[in-house]
């Protein structure tokens, strides 16, 4: 069984977390990128970055200075992006990322005000909402930043003993009794979730059949380098380090275990968006217009460039650039185009808030005890997703609108996910706890 940890940076082995950003770098950056940028040309239109036009009126962003904290992955790129590339700017807001060492870390800076918001488990939202990811507070979604990109990554020991993937290691542990340590990123977050869907998919309960621990993101190269572990779940670029540094291997990826599922969101509490509604709405419209510069795929290796910078994920610009870019191998000699690889807005699908998202994150929490009771999962979700303030921001940047609320979606075990009854989906795992 997980057990919640206070604060999981006690199982940093070494500390890597770098400065926070200065001006100075953050000036250096903006100019080693303005190339790439295109001269802030967007969709067809030219933008003006000193430009505040829209922040007049009553539309004025109440806090003008916004301080994002963000765990260093790939998927951080639109918080990173829209701050260096000056999309914030635009929208009379200075977003200020902050590098954090852990998502309890973020968690804890949320709930006390040091982080207006944050690049975040989408998971992790939900469990604070309800009081099983640390203390109960009501939390706000403004927008789904990325889908995909996420992996499992199994040690090179394992596949020294035959272990090449799903069916292997379920043999593996019936036969060879030991105990076997695997690790994600938070307890209720989405690591977590990738990791136990994914070992109960080839029969292996993760709550009896194996031990599992919590590391931070850019200490599981690390940890599992040391023998701390035989598997983990994280995002990247953390599974291609593995293969770079030829300590682990790519077992699968998150979007074998979820196609296009829903991964990290940019969070708030609700308290911060009720007090400054206007800054929750820039703040939105200005990653909006970072994620649909990033999905454009002549940007991808001028933005894995500017995340690679120690400042940000600090990881070789080519362990963070193939995979950015879809081109996969697994360590084990297969190359693959990924047709799911990570996006950030396809026409406006990806940062939509979709209720069903949230809820399907509440049905595993359930399933693996985490949630003891049974919740009002649509209630939940409405009160989390802000899909209204959303729609305002989307329609101010001209960002197509999802007509349904509601996705459906089939999963690595063929269980169709589409939020119509989500008490009955989490009590229909054969494995569950």
């Amino acid at each position: 069984m997980v057990h919640l940890p206070k604060d999981d940076t006690k199982l940093i082995l070494t500390d890597t977390a770098s400065p926070q950003e200065r001006h100075g770098r953050r000036d250096f950056l903006k100019q080693s990128v303005a190339a790439a940028a295109g001269a802030g040309f967007i969709g067809g239109g030219m933008m003006s970055f000193s430009s505040s036009a829209w922040a007049a009126g009553s539309d004025k962003p109440e806090k003008e200075e916004v301080k994002i904290g963000f765990i260093p992955l790939t998927d951080c790129a639109p918080i990173v992006v829209a701050s260096v590339l000056g999309f914030d700017k635009k929208y009379g807001i200075k977003i200020t990322p902050s590098k954090e060492a852990s998502w309890a870390g973020v968690r804890d800076k949320l709930l006390n005000g040091e982080l207006d918001a944050a690049h975040i488990l989408y998971g992790m939202m939900y469990g604070v909402q309800l009081g099983i990811a640390g203390p109960t507070r009501d939390m706000a979604i403004l927008m789904t930043l990325s889908q995909n990109g996420q992996g499992i990554t199994l040690s090179n020991q394992l596949k020294e003993q035959g272990v090449t993937d799903g069916k292997s290691l379920k043999r593996m542990i019936d036969s060879n009794k030991r105990e076997y340590t695997f690790a994600q990123t938070f307890p209720t977050g989405t690591h977590a979730m990738w990791l136990y869907y994914w070992l109960a998919a080839y029969g292996i309960d993760p709550m009896n059949d194996v031990k599992t621990i919590v590391v931070p993101p850019p200490q599981m190269v690390a940890n599992m380098r040391v023998g701390n572990m035989d598997g983990y779940c994280v995002g990247e670029p953390w599974n291609a380090r593995a293969i770079y540094d030829n300590i682990g291997f790519s077992v699968a990826t998150s979007q074998d275990v979820w196609p296009d599922h829903p991964e990290k969101v940019l969070g708030c509490t609700k308290a911060f968006m009720t007090q400054y509604p206007n800054t929750a709405r820039a703040l939105i419209m200005a990653v909006l217009e970072a994620s649909r510069y990033i999905d454009d795929v002549k940007n991808r290796s001028s933005v894995a460039k500017l995340i690679s910078n120690k400042s940000y994920v600090n990881a070789p610009e080519a362990v963070i650039e193939q995979r950015f870019l879809g081109n996969y191998e697994n360590g084990l000699g297969k190359k693959w185009k990924d047709a799911h690889a990570m996006q950030f807005f396809r026409n406006g699908e990806i940062p939509f808030p979709y209720l069903s998202d949230g809820m399907w994150f509440l049905t595993q929490h359930k399933r693996w005890g985490l949630l003891k009771k049974e919740v009002d999962y649509l209630a939940v979700a409405k009160a989390v997703n802000q899909i209204d303030l959303y729609k305002e921001a989307a329609t101010q940047v001209g960002v197509t609108i999802p007509t349904n609320v509601m996705r459906s979606s089939k999963l690595i075990d063929g269980k169709v996910w589409d939020g119509s009854n989500p008490k009955a989906y989490a009590a229909s795992f054969a494995i569950k706890s």
